[in-house]
Parts: structure tokens; sequence; C-alpha cells
């Protein structure tokens, strides 16, 4: 990353439509370094994936805390909140979804660019989509994180009740039941919740964002 240039979110995509081919993106004049030194360290997105109930908020939300107390500016983009606002005109059918993923790669993206440490809690269960998240973010870091938990332990958690409501019929095109979760390629870290509790496994997730992120 050149951390000398001004902060420009552009979208990356090439197949642009026609009107988005009319609209010039603003530079901002406040450059990618100087937020990094006001805040100590680079914008990033921390992206969290893996089925309901493995943990995903949890981390997140236990990340947010530990940067806070670090004095780091961050915030949890959860995708059950994001479909109360922003995704609440969104389904779950595999179009929906990954809208729902491409939103919030966006807002994330943003986040990053403002020289945030942006962390996305959402089951996002399809390869592609993660990917394009990850291109939606250059040229800021993108950290992928698999939270791993096998679907019989996370049907035993099942803190909503969703898996029994899946398994009834009720709620159909539930991921890890009837909609297929695609396990991460590459990821930059995978989180096993099933074996490791919370705080073990906040260590190891801060430790990872601290040695990318932070500005020496």
């Amino acid at each position: 990353m050149d951390n000398s240039t001004a902060s420009s979110h552009r979208p990356t995509n090439s197949s642009a439509k026609p009107a988005e081919r009319n609209v010039i993106a603003v530079s901002h004049t406040v450059s990618v370094a100087e937020r990094a030194t006001r805040y100590g360290h680079v914008g990033a997105v921390i992206w969290l994936t893996g089925l309901s109930a493995s943990g995903k908020s949890t981390m997140a939300m236990a990340l947010e805390r530990a940067l806070f107390a670090r004095s780091w500016s961050t915030y949890v983009l959860d995708g059950d909140n994001l479909r109360h606002g922003l995704n609440a005109d969104l389904g779950f059918s595999p179009k929906d979804r990954s809208e729902n993923v491409r939103r919030i790669g966006r807002v994330a993206a943003l986040f990053a660019d403002a020289g945030q440490i942006c962390i996305s809690a959402c089951i996002s269960p399809f390869q592609e989509d993660r990917a394009a998240a990850r291109t939606a973010a250059q040229p800021h870091r993108f950290i992928e994180i698999h939270v791993s938990a096998d679907l019989n332990t996370c049907e035993g958690r099942d803190p909503k009740g969703l898996y029994r409501k899946a398994r009834s019929g009720s709620l159909p095109g539930f991921t890890g039941i009837d909609s297929p979760y695609e396990v991460p390629h590459q990821p930059d870290l995978v989180l096993n919740t099933q074996a490791n509790d919370i705080a073990t496994c906040l260590r190891t997730l801060e430790t990872l964002v601290v040695a990318q992120c932070q500005v020496r």
C-alpha cells in the first residue's frame, strides 16, 4: 500500500453501467498516511465468515472492545443488524445473499478508506462474494477470518433457534442445512471456536490484527 497517496476509494469493477461511467470519483485531500498517523493504525477490513452460531458476532464485538481499549478507531458491521436497516429489503435467495454481502463489502471498504478498522461479521457463504469484498477493499488491507465450528456444534448452540426452524422446514434456504457454505480456501486465520474459548480466540485474532495494521 502506498501511504503517501491521497485517500480515494474507487470501484474496481470494470463492467460499470453506463450511468456509472458518467460519474467521476472525487479524491480526498487527506492522505492515507495522514489518517494512519492520526489513528496509529492503517485502515482495514476484518472479515469474519462462518456458519450461523459459529461465534462471528461474539468474536467481532470482543475484537472491537479490545481495539477500542488500544484507542484504535474501529466499528463492527454485523450482518443481522444490517438486515434491520441497510439490507432490510433483501431476502435469503442466493441473489439476495450475494447482494447482502456486496453492500456490506462496499460499506466496509468506505470505513477502511476513512482509516478505520472495520470488522464485518456475516455468514457470507459464497467464496465468489467474499473475493469481491476483498477486491472492493483495495488498496486497503482485507483480513479474512474463518470462524470455524462444525455443524453439530453450531446447531447445538442455536441461540436464536434458527437451526430448529430450518430442520422443521419453516426456514428454508438456511446455510448449512439446505443451502451450502463454501469454506474459505486460504483465509488469513482460522479461529476454531469449537476447540478454544473466547479469550484464546481473541488473543490470536487481536495479535494478527495488531501485527497487520499497527503503524510502527
